[in-house]
């Protein structure tokens, strides 16, 4: 058995060809694995001088073949990524054709994906199991697709991400053979591919990253010292994280910087450790692992302030910002922030987070921006330290005030998983800021709906003939959601049986229904109107002020000219083109995610015509609602891209 470690250019360049065999599984990724692959591509591809990748193993093994044949091999572990590695290539083959570029689409066909100057099977440098074969001679040879399946989707999933006119083929070529690294092992032809399988697929807890590191330092360190070490840095560091030692590590290597994937932890912390340093950098790394526990369990933070903060920080989910923060840490403990600048910095990340999760600003650049923060506040000459980290991040798509009041009465605040958690969160501090001298503990209390989730009949009529749009454009808004104790009981009520519920409650946000005569659309947008001015006034602009014309009632009587979706540009005349083109984008481009729409959004789309007013219809065939106001239309595309996890960089209305 052979095991090198090499680029992927190397594994499939040449002619030859790799066989799975019969005793494997069908193809089976799936978007998930897809997505991750493509994420992991578009990071490299960001940077100035992205570094090797390391994407797994594969296992192969010399097959028999006649000797007029190109050499073959069993391909017995790393079948799915290597035939997606091929998909994604003839992806990448067929954009160069439409960007009329012949000779880097022959280039890639013809070292990368066939060898050319061979006929019959041997001309695929792959062949899949019998079941997708078909599919996959039909991908590589750049035929029309007719039949569904996962091979097939796959190439679908590459060829909507490659469309977009911004994305240069070549250079994603080049990462792909250049910087996707891979451990190759080639078995002896004595050695039994079916054990070999069974063995790499057996159900045995595999190493971690951590648990390679921990060999590593301990390899470097004297045999008389490991187990004094070892019990004095590694075992309480090991039982302090447990299964969050090896994010700690990554953590801890990101903190000056670096970009440091999840696979790369152990080959990252090679580079930085020599024998003769590595007992010191093992005392410094149990050092930040008790300033990240503090960051995972903020209860063992001893100042209340920086508690409290912690754990906010920890409901919004911002751990992305542990890098940043293990060096806050240090230089609190060193005594080079206090306790209150400290507690400012925490609160900055908090309002920088809340501000752009309202305002849907993507969440994976946070990755890039946090592990430099620490270096980039180093060398402004700022005030202060929390002052510098303010000047920093208000930079980095910081929504200002007119669009963050403007979102947060738009947003669908309410959600399944995390964004339920961030609707308490912005709930619970807006009763908070009343400053109430009697608090009321608020972990008890859950959220209400006050136009219920299901409508009965008497909500339908008492909304009136919009009830559908009501409904669907403003439940989950934050002008309709409050907390209370009373949730089982209030459930579907009318709405005066609520108002009496609710005029009971010891919390002063529900005082605002004491004047409220009724619950229709105008009253849930008044309410959202007030919550947002509160809200700027809790997360206020902490960048450089600058005069903003708040003019959110402006769209109407505008004339839209052009829209920006998903890289692509279009050019439109009214707000119903606006709204008609931005759902067949998504359509096109995401059609898995139309049934999503579909199902949240039935007043707006479906492919019962009779539902509707007045209808455009889809490229799909479905039907969508257009007799909307303008401001319904920006809320309804700004809320569908909400749904199908697009951001508000992808959408961008030109209007005169």
């Amino acid at each position: 058995m052979k095991a090198s470690e090499t680029k992927l250019q190397a594994i499939i360049e040449g002619n030859k060809q790799y066989i799975v065999p019969l005793f494997q599984r069908t193809y089976s990724w799936e978007k998930k694995d897809w997505e991750m692959l493509w994420k992991d591509i578009m990071e490299l591809l960001e940077e100035e001088n992205p570094r090797s990748h390391f994407i797994g193993s594969i296992v192969t093994m010399p097959a028999a073949s006649v000797p007029e044949g190109v050499p073959k091999y069993l391909l017995i572990d790393g079948q799915q990524r290597l035939t997606t590695i091929f998909i994604l290539l003839a992806a990448l083959r067929d954009k160069a054709k439409q960007c009329k570029q012949p000779l880097l689409a022959e280039e890639i066909n013809n070292t990368l994906l066939v060898n050319p100057y061979k006929g019959g099977l041997d001309h695929y440098k792959l062949q899949p199991t019998q079941v997708d074969r078909a599919s996959f001679h039909n991908i590589i040879d750049g035929n029309s697709i007719s039949t569904v399946d996962k091979i097939t989707g796959a190439y679908q999933f590459f060829e909507r991400k490659l469309r977009p006119e911004h994305i240069d083929a070549e250079k994603i070529k080049d990462i792909i053979t250049g910087k996707l690294s891979i451990v190759s092992i080639v078995l002896d032809p004595d050695d039994n591919p079916y054990l070999v399988f069974e063995s790499l697929n057996a159900k045995g807890q595999p190493l971690t990253q951590s648990d390679l590191i921990r060999n590593y330092f301990f390899m470097r360190i004297h045999v008389n010292e490991q187990e004094k070490i070892y019990n004095q840095y590694w075992k309480p560091m090991d039982e302090a994280l447990g299964e969050s030692l090896t994010e700690f590590i990554r953590h801890y290597l990101m903190r000056n910087g670096a970009n440091v994937k999840q696979n790369d932890v152990y080959f990252s912390l090679k580079e930085m450790i020599n024998r003769e340093d590595a007992l010191t950098y093992l005392k410094e790394l149990s050092r930040f692992a008790g300033y990240y526990e503090r960051l995972l369990n903020p209860m063992k933070e001893e100042k209340p302030m920086l508690r409290k903060a912690l754990q906010r920080i920890n409901r919004i989910e911002v751990n992305t910002a542990y890098p940043f923060l293990l060096n806050c840490y240090e230089d609190y403990f060193n005594q080079v922030i206090t306790t209150e600048e400290f507690y400012e910095v925490l609160k900055t990340i908090e309002n920088f987070t809340i501000r752009r999760f309202i305002c849907n600003v993507p969440t994976n650049s946070l990755n890039k921006i946090f592990p430099s923060l620490y270096n980039q506040v180093q060398e402004i000459k700022a005030e202060s330290f929390a002052s510098g980290v303010k000047v920093i991040l208000q930079t980095k798509k910081y929504p200002k005030d007119v669009e963050f009041l403007a979102r947060l009465q738009d947003v669908k605040l309410y959600g399944s998983g995390d964004r339920a958690v961030k609707a308490k969160l912005i709930l619970e501090t807006f009763e908070e800021s009343y400053q109430h001298k009697e608090q009321v503990p608020l972990e008890d209390f859950s959220i209400e709906h006050i136009m219920p989730q299901t409508l009965t009949e008497d909500w339908q009529n008492y909304l009136g003939e919009d009830w559908e749009l009501t409904h669907e454009l403003l439940l989950h808004t934050i002008g309709n959601l409050t907390l209370t104790k009373y949730n089982s009981e209030l459930s579907n009520l009318d709405f005066d049986s609520k108002k009496q519920l609710l005029q009971e409650s010891h919390l002063e946000m529900n005082k605002f229904f004491q004047n409220a005569s009724t619950w229709k659309k105008e009253d849930i947008k008044k309410r959202s109107e007030h919550l947002a001015e509160l809200a700027l006034k809790i997360w206020p602009y902490f960048g450089e002020t600058v005069s903003e014309q708040t003019n959110r009632s402006g769209i109407t009587g505008t004339t839209p000219t052009g829209l920006w979706i998903l890289g692509q540009y279009f050019t439109v005349s009214s707000w119903r083109d606006v709204l008609e083109q931005t759902i067949n984008t998504i359509a096109e481009l995401e059609p898995e995610k139309m049934d999503l729409l579909m199902k949240q959004f039935p007043r707006f789309i479906g492919r019962d015509k009779n539902k509707f007013r007045a209808i455009r219809t889809l490229k799909n065939g479905a039907f969508v609602e257009v007799n909307l106001s303008a401001k319904d239309i920006e809320r309804f595309c700004f809320q569908a891209l909400q749904a199908v996890e697009l951001s508000n960089d992808d959408w961008k209305v030109e209007i005169v």
